[in-house]
């Protein structure tokens, strides 16, 4: 037996128990949390749909209150008029299910003869429902015991060991008449539970629409009381949202259910006020509530029309009707999704109907719209919005940084495509692009990156580059709105009328006579990878706006490179740094390049992450280099005022601090 080898034992480090517990303890707290609405459901529910209601209402309320109506008065007038609205669409609904009970039986016939009629189509009909036929016979004959009678003989009911046949007795129990109690007990008790449920509901609207402001201080001192006024203002804003968008979902949810009620009256199709109502309450279930919604007519038009024109009718109502509502209608008035993902909607569809059955179905949406909104303004919640909001989950510039280093250019450059849509390349390349560089030299600083991740993002920004390569980067037209969400994202950060968004495109007539070479632009890499990818991303800028460029590496200012380095034609040279911790370097670089081009204007480009004007007017004077960018857009405009003939002075060019996002 050989020797056992035993390895040290390697104690958890208080974090890492920490971080344990607390992953354990959350997923305790979920599971409890999860039982507790499963078997509270007939509280929970009633507080959902109160909770609900009291958004959808409370418009209403705050409206009568600036006429100066008293908030008791209004509240009690509103919950009387809804409730009374409810009831008396709950007791058309009852009258219409049960017409369409005593109707059922009618249209039995009309099935038979459609499946009839269907197998009348199938090759073979005779022989195979023949030989159906024998099957069934031969099997009676099996399974008939041994000494029973034949089927096929007179025979009677029992014939034992008397001589005659005996004449079967009738046999009739009656049950004595209910009395009063009792029919009084059978006509009330199924209607206990909802009139219970329906008594909670009120009670809680009304008490929500009462205590308002009372329920919003308490949920912010849950939320964090540190910001007062932030956390105020984003609850106010949430809850505003929220009812706006309930109550003009019920409107336009309302308005369809009419729409398909008033088409299958016109069809002919029965109970057509139901499949309204219903088509009404599922369209709040989205992708999935008006299918569910349609199903249903189908059917009966299949059960009713012994012809198939009111099947075909029906679903050309539903599918004209849907569209138009969900995907010309609602993106007007407001906006484009509920602000989930399609799959968290699925996942809610699924989750709270496994919880509360049909009713969850129904309230899945407007459930899940409340969690993401809490999760957008309250910091403790921020991860509702993650797993269900429609929002990315990266930021535009992390998304960027991700694609080079997954090596994926061509989701980077259709991703781009999208944003330039309605802006343009230079605030592209400068609030998403640079910035996503800008994370890579971090992540580079402090030793994450290797030589072939890094080179692999150098070489993925190249062909990204290429694949913009034909874009001239003329303002927008802003006609044809992006619908990608990534897209859309990295556009909110950058405001119509930012600095560098209306860049002149020169012609070549506009040009000075020294910008008529080849290439008058030459982009210069400081000294690393990442400094090179933001130079080739510069050449590529700058030839969009009419002034022809090409990138060097950062080996192109060594010593025994920079005599060799080809200069022909160039009039103006852009140094590009990704860092500033090396200023003697960018010295001896703006030196080098003052011997080999003594007549060009050298530009440094320090694209530092959160580097203010005081530090690049040092780097500048440091350098002592013409001009100095903190951006591709501010060295682009540069560029077009030296080669348009604009006199040039040593500045920081002062839009440096205006050209940044719209909105943090």
């Amino acid at each position: 037996m050989g020797p056992v080898v035993t390895r040290p034992f390697k104690a958890r480090s208080t974090d890492e128990v920490v971080a344990l517990l607390s992953a354990v303890a959350t997923a305790i707290l979920a599971v409890i949390i999860i039982a507790m609405l499963y078997f509270g459901r007939e509280i929970f529910v009633p507080i959902a749909l109160a909770i609900l209601l009291s958004f959808v209402l409370a418009p209403v309320v705050v409206i009568l209150q600036r006429i100066h109506v008293p908030r008791e008065l209004a509240v009690v007038s509103v919950a009387i008029l809804a409730f009374a609205l409810i009831f008396a669409m709950g007791s058309l609904l009852a009258t219409q299910l049960t017409q369409l009970a005593g109707d059922l039986p009618r249209y039995q016939s009309t099935i038979s003869e459609k499946i009839q009629s269907f197998r009348d189509t199938r090759a073979g009909r005779g022989t195979l429902e023949r030989a159906s036929d024998m099957l069934k016979d031969l099997g009676k004959e099996i399974d008939r015991p041994k000494d029973a009678p034949s089927a096929r003989g007179p025979n009677l009911i029992g014939n034992s060991s008397a001589s005659g046949p005996q004449i079967p007795v009738p046999v009739e129990v009656r049950q004595p008449d209910p009395g009063a109690l009792e029919s009084l007990r059978t006509l009330i008790s199924p209607l206990v539970h909802p009139l219970a449920t329906t008594g909670i509901i009120i009670i809680f609207v009304i008490f929500i629409l009462l205590q308002r402001e009372d329920l919003r201080n308490r949920l912010i001192r849950l939320a964090g009381s540190y910001d007062l006024q932030r956390t105020t203002a984003a609850l106010d804003d949430a809850a505003r949202r929220l009812s706006r968008l309930f109550l003009t979902q019920l409107i336009l949810n309302g308005a369809f259910g009419v729409v398909i009620g008033v088409g299958l009256w016109v069809i002919g199709t029965p109970s057509a006020i139901l499949w309204g109502i219903l088509a009404t309450v599922l369209r709040f279930v989205p992708y999935i509530g008006a299918v569910i919604a349609s199903a249903f007519p189908l059917a009966l038009a299949v059960a009713v029309d012994p012809g198939w024109s009111m099947l075909l009718w029906t679903l050309a109502l539903f599918l004209t009707v849907e569209p138009i509502v969900g995907h010309v209608i609602e993106p007007m008035v407001y906006g484009h999704s509920t602000g989930l993902s399609p799959v968290a909607v699925v996942a809610a569809a699924t989750f709270w109907t496994a919880l509360w059955g049909p009713i969850g179905l129904v309230l899945a949406t407007p459930l899940t719209v409340c969690l993401v909104v809490l999760g957008r303004h309250v910091e403790r919640l921020e991860f509702l919005d993650v797993m269900f909001g429609d929002r990315p989950a990266l930021s535009p510039p992390e998304i960027f940084y991700q694609r080079m280093l997954a090596g994926d250019p061509t989701e980077a450059a259709e991703k781009a495509e999208e944003f330039l849509k309605e802006r343009s390349l230079a605030s592209y390349y400068d609030e998403v692009a640079l910035k996503g560089l800008q994370l890579a030299q971090v992540d580079a600083e402090r030793g994450a990156l290797d030589q072939e991740r890094l080179t692999k993002i150098r070489d993925t920004v190249s062909e990204f580059a290429s694949d913009l390569a034909d874009q001239d980067d003329r303002p927008p037209t802003k006609v044809h709105l992006t619908t990608d969400a990534e897209a859309s994202s990295a556009v909110e950060s950058v405001a119509e009328n930012a600095a560098h968004e209306n860049l002149p495109v020169l012609g070549r007539e506009e040009l000075s006579p020294d910008w008529l070479g080849e290439h008058p632009v030459l982009c210069i890499a400081g000294r690393s990878l990442i400094d090179e990818a933001a130079a080739i991303m510069l050449a590529q800028l700058s030839t969009a706006h009419g002034l022809a460029a090409r990138f060097e590496g950062p080996e192109a200012l060594s010593t025994t490179n920079v005599y060799r380095l080809d200069t022909t034609g160039v009039a103006i040279v852009c140094l590009v740094y990704l860092d500033s911790s090396g200023p003697a370097h960018m010295r001896y670089s703006v030196r080098r390049l003052r011997r080999k081009l003594p007549k060009a204007i050298i530009i440094l480009g320090c694209w530092v992450k959160d580097i203010d004007q005081v530090a690049l007017e040092i780097l500048r004077d440091n350098a002592k280099a013409d001009l100095v960018a903190a951006s591709l857009g501010e060295a682009v405009k540069l560029c077009i005022d030296a080669a348009a003939g604009a006199p040039h002075q040593s500045h920081v060019v002062s839009e440096q601090a205006t050209s940044t996002t719209a909105a943090a």
